[in-house]
């Protein structure tokens, strides 16, 4: 296949190629379980020929007569098995979070008009069915995993008669690259889900532009990001055009020990990860004694100094040679030995991180896009003359962005989505003139680097008129290793407050060298010594900041925000609106009179 143009032309692509003994691998029942090349197209046929027996199709090609599969599960073998399965019988796939709330996917079924849904398990599977009445187009729940009284989704696997193959294939001949190919709803940090629609031209663009930005050949993959956002799909599909192998993670617990037993080559990741990998990595230097600790926190210094396509001279390269040696070739024995990159999306990563980690030889690409762009608009590639620092990269080929005059960026190109869901409304205020307002403020830096500052509607003006772009705040504060996670507050208010998370763990162990005990995280955080340590890192760190950016007072919070209490959207960014309302109080606080 000369010029592959439909998401699932990968496939075909795959069986002209040398065939893999292990195109999609899984854990089941506790041990790795691979599919090879020619598994995966059987079952993928087998699986169209059922959907289609069960009057699931698209085979008119008009939007509203595509039936919609939805999927509920963790990333596995059988998620994307379905998804070119879906998508071959000209049907249309909407993913949907495991953690999703009741109320949403309510929402989500009703508003694709959902007539079968896939799920993981028997927890998903009566979720779903505490909802099924209220659903009227739903016909049929299958479960990926065994559950008692629901269909399991092999009962769908059936060889095709050869009516139905010639069915299979005019269905397949007539899907055109500029046809929509799935719809994602986008939980957002605010209001209703929003379906955005994805061509197979928007996915397979961003794939064929994103190629020569990563490793090339074959290489071997991990997959553990949810499949339902396009960012790990994207991605999926960039390593099945490669002809790369793809292992998936158990589970968000497991991914310490899958790294070391499948030794990627790349894998993708959200900054809130990679801090929480950095964290536990410090924690262990900090449990080192005598000289093996001085070495620990010398290496550390070291990359802290390092500094990308920079000769720091001949001393400084012969040290960093020496720490990578004898301190971070265990970080990337921790990380299965084999990295060539890390791809970090969907939220901006600490520049302190990027640079430790690529001076320990394992390269941090961040990059830069959203559901509605398919997703990459640039990325830091894995030629090292292609990253900068404190930027999310070039753009990828194809991409055109133009910075407006109130500094957001905006994109066009053949990523940009054809709208939202039956809503014509919400894609005009988006999409004007062919180009997308990504609602992101942004510049770009020496030669093409585009760098993000801020969201647009997260800017504030304090009461005296001043404009704060809480993101940098943010990003800053979090360098301590005391501070887990943090949210920059003071819309027209006098000054800038924050609430913090504190890393306990951190915290703790300060507690102990300070002769601070305390008997649970609410004492901790209201221990007068505590809150005097916080004002000193609060100090350290407002140097950097103008005097109106500064953060004048804050308040510590007991627990970490997460998605299940509702304060993280499912790819770990913060839901600002969420948190200022469970926290008012001690919004509240920062700003009494004193």
């Amino acid at each position: 296949m000369t010029d592959p143009k439909r998401l699932f032309d990968c496939l075909e692509l795959n069986l002209e190629r040398e065939h893999l003994p292990d195109m999609l691998v899984g854990k089941e029942s506790g041990a790795w379980k691979a599919y090879g090349t020619a598994q995966v197209a059987e079952t993928i046929g087998k699986l169209s020929a059922g959907l289609l027996r069960m009057g699931i199709s698209g085979e008119e090609r008009i939007l509203e007569k595509m039936d919609k599969v939805a999927i509920v599960a963790k990333n596995r073998p059988e998620w994307i098995m379905l998804d070119l399965a879906v998508q071959r019988i000209g049907a249309i796939l909407t993913p949907v979070y495991p953690t999703i709330s009741v109320g949403e996917l309510e929402f989500i079924l009703n508003d694709a008009q959902v007539k079968v849904i896939f799920v993981n398990d028997e927890e998903l599977f009566h979720k779903v069915l505490s909802i099924r009445d209220r659903v009227p187009s739903l016909q049929e729940i299958f479960t990926f995993e065994h559950v008692a009284q629901a269909r399991h989704w092999k009962e769908l696997l059936v060889s095709p008669t050869a009516e139905e193959a010639e069915r299979l294939e005019r269905i397949r001949e007539k899907i055109s690259e500029n046809e929509l190919a799935t719809i994602i709803y986008t939980s957002g940090t605010t209001g209703t889900p929003k379906g955005v629609m994805l061509s197979h031209k928007n996915i397979v663009s961003n794939v064929k532009s994103t190629i020569p930005c990563m490793p090339q050949g074959k290489i071997r993959a991990l997959s553990f990001l949810p499949l339902n956002h396009i960012y790990e799909r994207m991605l999926t599909y960039l390593y099945l055009f490669s002809g790369s192998p793809i292992y998936y993670a158990e589970s968000m617990d497991t991914i310490g020990e899958n790294l070391k037993e499948v030794k990627p080559q790349m894998f993708v990741t959200v900054p809130r990860l990679l801090e929480k990998v950095y964290d536990r990595i410090m924690q262990k230097g900090k449990e080192l004694t005598g000289l093996k600790k001085k070495l620990f926190f010398w290496a550390h210094d070291l990359a802290g100094r390092y500094e990308i396509n920079k000769s720091q001279g001949a001393w400084y390269n012969m040290q960093l040679a020496l720490a990578n040696k004898l301190i971070f070739s265990k970080w990337r024995e921790a990380l299965g030995n084999n990295i060539q990159c890390i791809a970090s999306g969907g939220a901006a990563c600490q520049v302190r991180l990027i640079r430790i980690f690529t001076a320990a030889r394992i390269p941090i690409l961040e990059g830069y896009g959203l559901t509605e762009t398919s997703p990459v608009i640039s990325v830091n590639r894995v030629n090292v003359a292609q990253r900068h620092f404190g930027t999310v990269g070039p753009l990828i080929p194809g991409i055109e962005v133009k910075i407006a005059a109130d500094g957001e960026i905006l994109a066009k190109g053949p990523g940009v989505m054809m709208g939202y869901y039956k809503r014509p409304d919400l894609t005009a205020e988006v999409i004007i003139d062919g180009w997308f307002h990504t609602g992101d403020i942004g510049e770009f830096v020496e030669g093409g680097y585009l760098k993000i500052t801020d969201r647009k509607k997260e800017l504030f003006k304090t009461s005296g008129g001043k404009y704060v772009a809480p993101l940098a705040i943010e990003s800053k504060l979090k360098e301590s290793p005391y501070v887990e996670q943090i949210m920059v507050v003071g819309p027209e208010r006098k000054f800038v407050g924050a609430l913090i998370v504190p890393a306990f763990a951190h915290l703790k162990e300060w507690g102990k060298q300070h002769g601070v005990a305390a008997a649970s995280n609410e004492e901790l955080i209201h221990n007068p010594g505590v809150l005097a340590f916080y004002r000193e890192i609060i100090e350290s760190y407002n140097k950097y900041f103008g005097h109106t950016e500064q953060v004048k007072r804050f308040e510590l919070l007991p627990a970490e925000w997460t998605v299940e209490t509702g304060e993280m959207t499912p790819k770990l960014s913060l839901r600002r609106k969420v948190v200022t309302e469970k926290f008012s109080a001690a919004i509240e606080r920062i700003y009494r009179e004193h």
